[in-house]
């Protein structure tokens, strides 16, 4: 029962494997850079527009003529 065939779930990632396998360096460069610019006003109000989002425009005014066009032909 040692000596059995079957199917992975990972089969078929084999040209994926060898083309992480040579690859140098696969993480960006920018990865590293630890001192992330921000501001903590502009966060706190972004969470609080997330938390509780603004009300949503009014819709437009929507503009209905009854009648006729005014124009009078003879």
């Amino acid at each position: 029962m040692n000596h059995y065939d079957s199917v992975t779930l990972a089969a078929g990632d084999t040209q994926k494997f060898n083309s992480m396998l040579q690859t140098v360096n696969p993480l960006n460069p920018a990865s590293k850079n630890t001192h992330i610019e921000g501001d903590g006003t502009r966060a706190a109000a972004v969470a609080r527009n997330y938390k509780f989002p603004p009300p949503p425009p009014p819709p437009p005014a929507i503009t209905v003529n009854v009648g006729g066009t005014g124009v009078t032909t003879p």
